[in-house]
């Protein structure tokens, strides 16, 4: 078997060259994952399910030398939510879900198959993806592999626990608000939200969150993201968002020299007025002075969006999506969702939700809509828009929890006016909001964006800063993040203490 001290030093691409050269298989890979999961599963509590038996199958008999598959033979871990495989499990971190069977692979599973990837299971998830970090009542709380006592974030946080700890080096992952990128700053990983329509999932599913989520991944290196998106990228008749195909390949163009000199505005200020910690922001200006002595023209500019309008304007899908998940599922149980059987956040959404009317959710649709106006008349002036990825370093697990009194109170959402119940959700996110306020712009606008590991704080925990451009414009995130790779600022996993 193939041991961890090699097997850690390639990144996915990496890996399929050595299967497609002959020099290790793809049953190797897989016993080289699931030996790592072995070791350190039982403290990160990343992996909440896996499929062995299966996976060593499909690596038995994936061709050896397959050079049409860029990831051959490459073991690949899901997210536990939208990321099925048929016949199998997928339990969305719900106890509602604990029983759920998808009836056949999505479609972004089917993509990651021809690719040649070997899934072998799923990764923890918050409860329906609905939080920022990863602490679910069904499998409970996904740990940071730099610091165990802390959260590796969310939604994505298992996928990211998964990649920064080595049991595999990219992972599944999906973004609504932040999902991707969140966990990418707490862990030291690169990640990337594509535009929305770049990734579509369907056919039949396709308006996620109204548009604001999309299923992408989590990697350790750049080019995997780029050779991900290469794979991925599909425009679907069948869709609601569609983008055109990139018509270049993002792989080859990663190390393309620039055809000029980018104009690139930045700001370390939250968009809701929470605090944010000053090593936040000295991460956010060490890039836009390594950008300015690279020649780019680069300044201090607030963003343009309301951002306490935005959330409220976030906050309304959410609930709407909720209540609307709850009447589908009431449906095919043939009862009621009690408040006992949910995360007591996500009863707050449901309850919320059914007082929405159509007419408030359209008009909440639109301001997304005025808000992506705003960005695209600011990345008319410049190509880049740089902030912190999150205002700080991961929580410490359990500190975003609702106490035993906030529970009790927000039970009493149900009888509340609609007013108040929207005041009691903004309250309720507001401590988490604070440690990650600038991520969700860019789901409600579309735009592409990216954490990139720049930043180590004083205590040894990863900060990454967020880079957003015009939709389309994956490329030009790419090729930076490839440069800043190469640069001193990229932290990647030095300092990692679960990684040699």
């Amino acid at each position: 078997m193939m041991k961890f001290s090699a097997y850690s030093t390639y990144d996915a691409l990496g890996l399929a060259a050595l299967v497609r050269a002959r020099e290790v298989s793809p049953r190797e890979l897989a016993e080289a994952a699931f030996a790592r999961l072995d070791e350190v599963n039982p403290v990160l509590n990343a992996v909440v399910r896996t499929r062995r038996e299966a996976a060593l199958r499909e690596a038995d008999t994936m061709p050896a030398a397959d050079a049409s598959r860029p990831f051959a033979g490459v073991p690949f871990l899901l997210k536990d939510i939208s990321q099925a495989i048929g016949g199998e499990a997928l339990t969305s971190g719900a106890v509602l879900m604990k029983d759920n069977i998808a009836k056949r692979d999505s479609n972004y599973v089917a993509r990651l198959r021809a690719g040649g990837f070997i899934p072998l299971g799923h990764t923890n998830t918050p409860e329906f993806g609905l939080k920022n970090i990863t602490e679910p009542l069904l499998h409970g709380p996904a740990r940071n592999p730099w610091n165990i006592a802390c959260s590796p974030g969310g939604s994505s946080g298992g996928a990211a626990a998964a990649v920064a700890s080595g049991i595999v080096p990219a992972a599944g992952a999906s973004d609504g608000g932040g999902s991707i990128r969140i966990p990418a700053s707490f862990t030291g990983l690169f990640g990337l939200k594509p535009t929305r329509g770049r990734t579509p999932v369907g056919p039949g599913i396709g308006r996620q969150w109204q548009g604001a989520s999309i299923d992408f991944a989590l990697t350790r290196s750049v080019r995997d993201s780029a050779a991900m998106l290469d794979l991925l990228q599909i425009v679907q008749p069948e869709a609601a968002f569609q983008t055109p195909l990139y018509p270049g390949v993002y792989l080859d163009d990663l190390l393309k020299p620039a055809q000029r000199k980018l104009r690139i505005a930045f700001t370390a200020a939250s968009p809701v007025g929470t605090p944010v910690s000053g090593e936040a922001a000295a991460a956010v200006l060490a890039t836009a002075q390594w950008l300015q002595a690279e020649g780019h023209e680069v300044e201090e500019k607030l963003s343009p969006v309301n951002g306490v309008r935005l959330m409220e304007n976030y906050y309304t899908m959410n609930a709407g999506e909720v209540a609307a998940m709850f009447q589908s599922l009431e449906s095919g149980m043939g009862r009621s969702i009690r408040a006992d059987e949910v995360d007591i956040v996500t009863w707050v959404l449901a309850e919320a939700g059914k007082k929405v009317s159509a007419a408030e959710f359209v008009h909440s649709l639109n301001e997304w809509d005025v808000a992506a106006a705003q960005m695209a008349g600011l990345l008319g002036r410049y190509d880049l828009y740089i902030t912190p990825a999150n205002a700080d370093s991961a929580p410490r697990i359990g500190e975003l929890a609702q106490t035993p009194d906030e529970t009790r109170r927000l039970l009493e959402v149900s009888g509340l006016p609609k007013d108040e119940q929207r005041r009691m959700i903004y309250e309720m996110f507001e401590p988490s909001l604070t440690y990650t306020p600038f991520t969700q712009l860019a789901n409600l606008t579309g735009q592409p964006a990216m954490s990139v590991p720049v930043h180590l704080t004083p205590a040894g925990l990863p900060i990454g800063v967020q880079v957003m451009a015009s939709k389309g414009r994956e490329d030009l995130l790419l090729q930076l993040a490839a440069r800043l790779e190469q640069s001193e600022l990229w932290v990647g996993m030095k300092g990692n203490p679960m990684f040699p």
